[in-house]
């Protein structure tokens, strides 16, 4: 797992794969793809901007030109589609290395493919982190437990005061 990309398979890695290098080139992240209905599919694009600063209309607008330009010429999806193009947003998910351990200390709930921990494949805990290969989580029960990035299905962030609060704090200068 890279640390500043996404784990996408499927249609959706693919889709990841085209898109990434040009978003980067232009100082973009990406952080979420999802690929939605048949008929017409929707292709969900969020990203964040590299440098940290507020994500704004322009720049779902950069993105939006990159991306379908790109999947114009490479034609991942057969017949007709719709692309929307949006910033991650406060209680964002969780998908890459780095936003596990940018939103440590913050509450996430996470949906695994099987159940894991405790027995159940939903669980909600504070985020402590994350390398390569699992993410850290402890749970209400105090317990912390370690999951493999395979195996979430989806991990998002929990809308909390503390939350706002970091949101509304710039993030330190490198």
């Amino acid at each position: 797992m890279n640390d500043t990309r996404p784990l996408h398979t499927g249609l959706e890695g693919r889709i990841a794969d085209l898109i990434a290098p040009g978003l980067e080139s232009i100082g973009y992240e990406l952080v979420r793809i999802a690929v939605i209905g048949k008929q017409r599919p929707t292709v969900q694009i969020m990203a964040d901007r590299a440098d940290d600063a507020p994500f704004t209309l322009d720049d779902c607008e950069r993105i939006s030109h990159l991306v379908s330009a790109v999947l114009d010429v490479d034609d991942p999806i057969a017949g007709a589609w719709t692309l929307e193009v949006s910033s991650a947003g406060i209680d964002r998910p969780l998908t890459r290395v780095k936003d596990w351990n940018r939103f440590a200390g913050h509450l996430a709930k996470i949906e695994l493919d099987a159940p894991i921990a405790l027995g159940r494949k939903r669980i909600t805990g504070i985020v402590l982190g994350a390398d390569e290969r699992v993410a850290r989580v402890k749970l209400d029960t105090g317990e912390t437990v370690e999951l493999p990035h395979a195996d979430i299905r989806r991990a998002k962030l929990v809308l909390t005061e503390d939350l706002i609060k970091a949101a509304e704090t710039p993030p330190p200068a490198n």
